[in-house]
């Protein structure tokens, strides 16, 4: 069990892997919630009104399968490999947390440009999950510069 006295020992590495778990579980569950609202049909918003808008818009699907299901599976993924990673350290989980939210990352950033300038609606669980992408990214390529010196191959991906 994490304490904060623990924490406070812990080394940047460690944190940072705490943070990504983090980040991926917050990540999951509003993917969760908006996967959940896409087949209700139905959205709270309490700080903007444009969710019910992105949620039933063209873009909220693939072939029939909400995009925020897509997410689910993206951060469920990472969580769990966090979570291997924190339990033992490994190159196959050390990749997936360093590589793998860069896909994510771009992939939320064409989703927050279709609100902004096609739908023209901003759901904020979405603007969540932007940004939590984005703080995974940031999260993964830090991971990706401490560890390269454990896993020299990396650098030649």
């Amino acid at each position: 069990m994490i304490s904060f006295a623990n924490l406070s020992k812990m080394n940047w590495k460690n944190k940072l892997i705490y943070l990504i778990a983090v980040l991926a579980l917050i990540g999951f569950l509003d993917s969760l919630y908006l996967s959940a609202s896409h087949y209700s049909q139905s959205i709270h918003c309490s700080i903007v009104s444009g969710c019910q808008e992105v949620l039933a818009s063209p873009y909220s699907e693939i072939i029939g399968i909400p995009i925020a299901f897509g997410g689910v599976i993206f951060y469920l993924f990472i969580l769990i490999n966090a979570l291997l990673y924190i339990d033992q350290p490994n190159k196959w989980s050390f990749r997936s947390l360093a590589y793998i939210p860069i896909a994510g990352f771009l992939f939320s950033l064409y989703l927050t440009y279709l609100q902004f300038f096609v739908i023209g609606a901003l759901c904020q669980y979405c603007l969540l999950s932007a940004l939590t992408s984005t703080g995974l990214l940031i999260s993964g390529l830090r991971l990706a510069k401490t560890e390269s010196k454990k896993y020299p191959s990396v650098k030649n991906l």
